[in-house]
């Protein structure tokens, strides 16, 4: 159950984030917390589905159609949830951009496993590398 409180923490401190843009807006924090937990479900549930019947136009387009599979999540969970707006396109590919990026930088100081915070550093320098060099 960790993992999970600890993923939906990110994906709300997310949330928040990009409801901070213009174009993104809720009416309460109730509202923004229902947004980022039903984001969670979405992209855990409904997110899979999209991705594989879209990998045809994700490998064409070299990964970009994830930002839009993504910028539609938003969107369909601003669609779900009241008191969460997202006025248009743009600003739910824009809000797609920046959860992403918290997203990624957050889960960077979690551990999936158990949830406890770490650190990240560089252990015991650079490692040596016995063998053949190919220049």
């Amino acid at each position: 159950m960790r993992p999970f409180v600890t993923r939906w923490f990110v994906t709300t401190l997310a949330v928040l984030a990009a409801a901070q843009l213009p174009g993104i807006h809720s009416t309460s924090l109730l509202s923004l917390l229902i947004a980022s937990l039903l984001f969670g479900v979405v992209n855990a549930l409904v997110r899979p589905v999209v991705l594989l019947l879209s990998l045809p136009l994700i490998v064409v387009t070299l990964g970009f159609f994830i930002l839009i599979v993504n910028a539609l999540m938003l969107y369909f969970v601003a669609f779900l949830t009241p008191g969460f707006y997202v006025d248009g396109f743009g600003s739910a590919f824009l809000g797609a951009i920046v959860i992403s990026i918290v997203s990624w930088l957050l889960s960077a100081f979690f551990r999936e496993e158990n949830g406890r915070i770490r650190v990240i550093t560089r252990e015991r320098g650079m490692k040596t590398v016995s063998g053949r060099v190919i220049e």
